[in-house]
């Protein structure tokens, strides 16, 4: 899994929608209980589908990642405090392989302070586009 995928992971949550079925059973004696479990499952899955539709705050995300954190953490500037907010590798490394995820075509060194701030907007950018709430101040 890439970099841009584990942010996404951490901030969207992993898919627990599952997909249930209401076909009858194959078994000629279905119970009542039986069909009112596949009613119930089938109702969750509709849930989970139109939870899934929602935008997610990402704002409120991050926040509550940093307030667990115990530490300051810039993350509405920084790329380094953000992905340290998410318990995420934030290494020149793991920046670098964000940097080809994202198709940064720039020619700032790495580590650069340019490249940085070019991966954080392109990051919201991405978030956005996902299904991300992102504050109006971070999108420009």
């Amino acid at each position: 899994m890439g970099v841009l995928s584990s942010i996404k992971e951490k901030i969207f949550g992993k898919a627990t929608a599952t997909t249930a079925t209401t076909t009858p059973s194959k078994q000629a004696g279905a119970t009542a209980a039986a069909i009112a479990e596949a009613a119930g499952k089938a109702a969750l899955a509709v849930q989970a589908a139109k939870d899934a539709a929602k935008p997610v705050d990402v704002e409120a995300v991050m926040e509550a990642a940093v307030k667990a954190k115990g530490r300051k953490l810039n993350w509405r500037v920084s790329i380094v405090d953000l992905m340290t907010a998410l318990d995420l590798d934030s290494s020149l490394a793991a920046r670098k392989e964000l940097a080809k995820e994202l198709k940064y075509n720039g020619t700032d060194p790495d580590g650069s302070a340019e490249k940085n701030m070019w991966l954080h907007k392109e990051l919201m950018k991405t978030l956005a586009a996902n299904g991300g709430k992102i504050p109006k101040d971070l999108m420009s």
